[in-house]
């Protein structure tokens, strides 16, 4: 079922370059070939950063001599490492992070990379955010290893750096601290985990999970199948095989043009992930001398092309928080606005769940994000660089899309229109989203009364009681749970509906609140609702009771009280005491920004020079 894609270019373009394609091997155009160098070396040995440390000799100063002196005892030769680039490599495995086990296996595919394309590598362990097990939630700790990862480059020798993550928080993190530190760099995605299997179901993680959790709650299945499901629902190393958070991440840090083409679909334990692994390595040594930097590579084009992209791939909402993060560090200003103006300029063709039917392996061979790249090439910009190729045109050329049921043709799309919504009115004057892909058409416009939660602890304990008279027609509101209300601002969003209306058949309800969800989870949840309740706006103004407007295709937001009425609830209103008195969390919670500008902290993402370490 392969066909090659048109990019609204003229079929005699489209012919010249499809006989170019098929010269070449399948080999040299694979995501783990290593590209030919497309730019001139213009890095001498002598220019390198890292000879700032080592010098030309042991009398040009005792700090030279004490470097060299301890280089030596590390156990390393001269000729191993002078006069070469020095390339760190920063590995997010540990044995807690699933995502990321593989990991320590793939650094050493790097280094052989980086050996064998004249480089010196040195492995670093950084921060591991496992969204499966920090609490309250690895969103706190996304900017603490952006901030680990900008400083570890800039304080050592290193002339470059490969980053290895994956898990949802940390493909960000590490591409905002390369930003920042603005070193070249590579991204190594930790590819995504096998297909779940329960019986004969095939099964994605998290997206599943929820599912058969919900069918516990009523009783269709009990402890036995919950057991058979603990066992097949995540089945190796990698990140959730769904289009969640981490997918979509892997796949924005592609189409910006961070990794090795093809990169972020591999599955991670595809002998293709160590050969594309070993690929980055080399390539990275060609772009320390080539003096290819993050920002070469991450402009506004990039930046529009990786939203249109995760809009395209009905790509999790997080996306939203993270690309405005990530482009600030990068001196590009995006907005809600952006995301909305070019949602209206894509379909949605990848047909992945949760919103679709397949899994990434599936995508991966479907084309993978090159394949589909070429599906929405004419909203591309085609003529920016990337890590690998002079050109993202050139990257695309021959790629194929094999199967049209994964990866959608143009006239038959999942939706018109990209996967997420961005909401006005006076209950988000700053924005909010929605995933409408995932919601049940007919909540999509819906007026309903509020039922409000003041914390999910109270949610949690309180939802499936009775006597709150909840209804399908319900608005269920979730307060005090954004960046600073969270606190970091967890994925509680996908709200549990209640037990006995899930036994009367009820799958999906309006949902409100301003924090996160899954990029897993579905239905009709509206999210990073801003500014958040925490901080005094409206949805801490909200009672039960009070009727709430969600209208999608009007991309609105409304809370049906009065102006006059809001005043004095809001002059009423007591802002809550400080969480913390002390330590990282008190930093966050004076520097964090809010959800509609990407809750970076306020003093990494300003603009301002930062001084190169003197090294003597």
């Amino acid at each position: 079922m392969s066909t090659r894609p048109t990019d609204g270019r003229s079929a005699d373009a489209r012919s010249a370059d499809a006989r170019s394609a098929d010269a070449r091997s399948a080999d040299a155009r694979s995501a783990d070939a290593r590209p030919r160098t497309v730019r001139p070396r213009t890095v001498r040995p002598e220019d390198l950063r890292s000879h700032r440390w080592y010098g030309d000799s042991v009398s040009a100063g005792v700090r030279t001599f004490s470097h060299r002196a301890r280089t030596r005892q590390l156990g390393y030769l001269p000729e191993e490492h002078l006069g070469k680039p020095v390339v760190a490599i920063l590995n997010t495995w540990s044995d807690i992070n699933p995502c990321h086990v593989h990991l320590r296996e793939r650094a050493q595919a790097v280094k052989r990379g980086v050996w064998q394309a004249g480089g010196f590598p040195l492995e670093f362990p950084v921060a591991t955010l496992s969204e499966t097990f920090q609490k309250p939630t690895p969103m706190l700790y996304r900017n603490l290893l952006a901030m680990e990862t900008e400083e570890l480059l800039r304080s050592y020798p290193v002339d470059g750096a490969v980053l290895l993550g994956g898990c949802d928080k940390t493909t960000p993190a590490l591409l905002m601290g390369a930003a920042s530190a603005d070193l070249p760099a590579v991204f190594v995605p930790a590819g995504p985990m096998l297909p779940g299997h329960w019986r004969q179901e095939v099964l994605g993680s998290g997206t599943d999970m929820w599912k058969y959790w919900d069918q516990r709650r009523t009783g269709e299945i009990g402890d036995l199948e919950l057991g058979e499901l603990e066992n097949g629902l995540a089945r190796s190393p990698g990140h959730c095989m769904t289009m969640g958070t981490a997918s979509t991440l892997t796949a924005a840090a592609e189409v910006l043009g961070m990794t090795m083409p093809g990169a972020s679909s591999i599955p991670a334990v595809d002998s293709g992930h160590e050969r594309m692994a070993a690929a980055a390595g080399a390539r990275i040594v060609d772009m320390i001398l080539e003096d290819v930097k993050p920002s070469t590579i991450l402009t506004r084009e990039a930046y529009e092309d990786a939203v249109a992209t995760v809009l395209a791939l009905g790509g999790s909402t997080n996306a939203v928080i993270h690309l405005i993060a990530m482009a600030g560090r990068s001196g590009v200003t995006l907005t809600l606005d952006d995301f909305d103006r070019i949602a209206r300029t894509v379909p949605v063709l990848a047909n992945l769940r949760p919103g679709g039917a397949y899994l990434m392996e599936d995508f991966h061979f479907a084309g993978g994000l090159p394949g589909f790249l070429t599906r929405i090439a004419d909203v591309l910009h085609l003529e920016r660089p990337t890590a690998a190729h002079a050109t993202l045109r050139a990257q695309l050329d021959g790629a194929l899309v094999h199967d049209d049921r994964v990866i959608r043709p143009r006239h038959e799309p999942l939706a018109d229109e990209g996967g997420v919504a961005v909401l006005r009115g006076n209950l988000c004057p700053d924005g909010a989203v929605i995933k409408h892909i995932a919601a049940e058409p007919h909540l999509l416009r819906h007026t309903g009364p509020a039922v409000v939660f003041d914390d999910y602890r109270t949610l949690q304990r309180t939802i499936d009681d009775p006597a709150l008279g909840i209804t399908a027609d319900h608005v269920l509101v979730l307060r005090n749970a954004g960046p600073q209300g969270g606190p970091g601002m967890p994925e509680y969003g996908m709200l549990p509906i209640p037990e006995y209306l899930l036994k009367e058949g009820v799958r999906d309800m309006v949902r409100i609140s301003d924090a996160r969800m899954s990029g897993t989870s579905y239905g009709a949840c509206v999210l990073h609702v801003a500014p958040e309740s925490y901080v005094g706006g409206p949805l801490a103004l909200v009672r039960t009771g009070d009727l709430i407007t969600l209208d999608v295709p009007a991309r609105t937001l409304r809370l049906e009280v009065d102006d006059a009425e809001l005043e004095r609830r809001r002059a009423a209103w007591t802002p809550p005491p400080k969480r913390w008195e002390r330590g990282y969390g008190a930093l966050y919670q004076e520097e964090i920004t809010q959800a509609d500008t990407g809750c970076d902290f306020g003093f990494l993402s300003r603009p301002g020079k930062v001084p190169e370490p003197y090294a003597g």
